[in-house]
C-alpha cells in the first residue's frame, strides 16, 4: 500500500520472531527480565527489547536480526553512520528497482484454524 510513497514507509521489525527465554547461570528462566506477574517485561526486559527494536530499524530489509539474545550489553547497540544515516526501509535497502514482490500472499495458517484452536483451548481450559 505504501510501496510507491516517497515520504512514508512501513517496515516489519522481526527482532522478537525467534527469541528464546533468557536463562540464568543455572539454566533456569532469568526472572530479572520479567515483572512480578512473570508475563510482562521488567525495566531490564524492556531495555533489551528497545535495543533490539532500535538495531532492527537500522538493519537493511532482508538482513534484519530475528532474535534477541538478552545479553544486556549496551555495546551491541548500533548507531547510524555516514553511509547509512537513516532508518532502513525497503527503498533505501536496495529493493527500489528490484523484482521483490510485496503482493499479499496466503497466510501460512488459515484464519479458521486459529479460531478452532482458540475455541478448543477455551473448552480444554474450562474442563
Amino acid at each position: 500500500r505504501y510501496e510507491k510513497r516517497e515520504d512514508f514507509a512501513v517496515v516489519m521489525q522481526p527482532f522478537f520472531r525467534n527469541s528464546l527465554l533468557p536463562l540464568d547461570s543455572n539454566g533456569k528462566p532469568d526472572l530479572s527480565f520479567f515483572a512480578a506477574d512473570c508475563f510482562h517485561f521488567s525495566v531490564r526486559g524492556y531495555a533489551e527489547m528497545a535495543m533490539a527494536l532500535w538495531n532492527n530499524m537500522l538493519e537493511p530489509v532482508g538482513e534484519k536480526q530475528t532474535y534477541n539474545n538478552f545479553t544486556h550489553d549496551r555495546s551491541k547497540l548500533k548507531c547510524p553512520g555516514s553511509e547509512k544515516p537513516f532508518l532502513s526501509t525497503l527503498r533505501n535497502s536496495g529493493f527500489r528497482n528490484s523484482n521483490l514482490s510485496l503482493e499479499e500472499t496466503e497466510p501460512s495458517v488459515p484464519y479458521w484454524a486459529v479460531i478452532v484452536a482458540v475455541v478448543a483451548g477455551v473448552l480444554a481450559g474450562s474442563l
